[in-house]
């Protein structure tokens, strides 16, 4: 069975970084597309950023782009998130993503495997 644990979540001002991990465990995830999403309240989960496993390519939604950087280590099936020039709007519980195949999709219905999230709060 497919597990994700996501941490690294907290408290940070903003301009400031902070690094997520997700521990995969439950199979071999080479064939798989991970990806980062994120739900501030009263907003729909939104996508973050996704990579291959197999090939390292990766995707990020333009919000993020050149603040945030998804990579993975192998050896630890941990897939990270890190985030800096972090801003308020950042503001959300971010979520770990898996799915089965090495197209990068950024549309959450095209995961099959979600972690329980870690909150990410920015203050200004």
């Amino acid at each position: 069975q497919v597990q994700l644990v996501e941490s690294g979540g907290g408290l940070v001002q903003a301009g400031g970084s902070l690094r997520l991990s997700c521990a995969a465990s439950g199979r071999t995830f080479s064939g798989y597309t991970m990806g980062w999403f994120r739900q501030a309240p009263g907003k729909e989960r939104e996508f973050v950023a996704a990579i291959s496993w197999s090939s390292g390519s990766t995707t990020y939604a333009d919000s993020v782009k050149g603040r945030f950087t998804i990579s993975r280590d192998n050896g630890k099936n941990t897939v990270y998130l890190q985030m800096n020039s972090l801003k308020p709007e950042d503001t959300a519980v971010y979520y770990c993503a898996a799915r089965l195949g090495g197209v990068l999709r950024s549309t959450y219905t095209s995961y099959d495997y979600w972690g329980q999230g870690t909150q990410v709060t920015v203050s200004s």
